[in-house]
């Protein structure tokens, strides 16, 4: 037993090291040999465990998805829908803000905006589309739209914009437009900030109709 319970830590920990690096550099300018430095294993591990990088790569987007502490979207039928949008923003800006290794899957995200691999377009099939339509369906209800059309999709696009406003604003910059460093008071603001904006724009283009 107790050479499976290394094995498993060993893996454990080349997943957690991949998280860190390819989020701090992209999948392209990561190497294994940095991977393993960080986990304190050999590159022989990375191919026992993952067989290859871009294997490592696309489990490492699932582990850090499953470790960050973003929940799903609420169902609509579940309370007042505006409420349920609120606290489905506030939760998107905690994570988005989140600097300890529960953001790693938010930076890892960026990154794949920024240079798409396509190494995981599997992935996002099995863990956020499911969630995205969730998030459709919710913005559907406040609309009271038969069904999920270009509308809907587009207020999504804006309100996911405006939260991720924060992966692409540096700290320093952030201070200079501010005033004062991103505090949990200003991201408590700006999730009020965004959600208001948001359903303002929603209630206007479902009354334009």
């Amino acid at each position: 037993m107790a050479p499976r319970e290394d094995g498993m830590e060993t893996r454990r920990r080349l997943l957690e090291a991949a998280c860190e690096v390819f989020a701090e550099k992209g999948y392209r300018a990561a190497t294994i040999a940095d991977i393993c430095r960080r986990a304190k294993a050999n590159v022989a591990a990375v191919n026992y465990y993952f067989g290859d990088k871009e294997t490592l790569y696309q489990e490492a987007w699932e582990h850090s998805f499953r470790q960050c502490a973003a929940s799903e979207p609420p169902d609509p039928n579940q309370g007042d829908p505006e409420d349920l949008l609120q606290d489905y923003i506030h939760t998107l800006i905690e994570n988005f803000a989140e600097k300890s290794s529960r953001g790693y899957f938010t930076r890892l995200y960026l990154m794949e905006m920024a240079n798409p691999t396509g190494l995981v377009k599997e992935k996002w099939k099995k863990l956020i589309e499911p969630r995205r339509q969730k998030f459709l369906k919710l913005i559907q209800t406040i609309m009271k739209k038969e069904g999920v059309d270009e509308d809907v999709i587009f207020c999504e696009m804006s309100i996911m914009s405006q939260c991720r406003a924060l992966l692409t604003v540096s700290p320093t910059d952030i201070v200079h437009l501010l005033g004062r460093p991103l505090s949990a008071e200003v991201i408590h603001r700006l999730a009020n900030h965004i959600t208001r904006f948001s359903l303002a724009g929603i209630r206007a283009i479902a009354q334009k109709g």
